[in-house]
């Protein structure tokens, strides 16, 4: 079956879900640190992501990571992730079942 843009932004979406951060026990994609995911018509993959703190200490080994496991996804051509913090990321962009998991409610 050949992918799609939706089938391929299914599978990302999946494959986020399984990368944790390291100090939060929460997936990265659940905890909004993926702000963008564009998958254009030759399947080359661009994500906007974040970090919780601008000197997080495993913030080149996630980034690294995304891109790796993305990477490895059937049908994708290339993978480019950007790291930004604008906007910063806080705790208010968590659903409530995130806060809830977490404590925070």
């Amino acid at each position: 079956m050949e992918p799609t843009q939706e089938t391929l932004r299914s599978a990302i979406v999946n494959c986020l879900k399984n990368i944790y951060d390291p100090e939060i026990p929460v997936n990265i994609y659940d905890l909004g640190l993926i702000y963008n995911i564009d998958i254009d018509d030759q399947f080359n993959v661009k994500i906007l992501m974040t970090m919780t703190a601008p000197d997080c200490p495993e913030a080149e080994y996630m980034f690294q990571e995304v891109k790796q496991m993305v990477g490895y996804i059937q049908g994708i051509k290339s993978v480019d992730v950007e790291l930004t913090f604008n906007p910063p990321w806080d705790f208010n962009t968590l659903s409530d079942e995130v806060k809830i998991e977490l404590g925070l409610l």
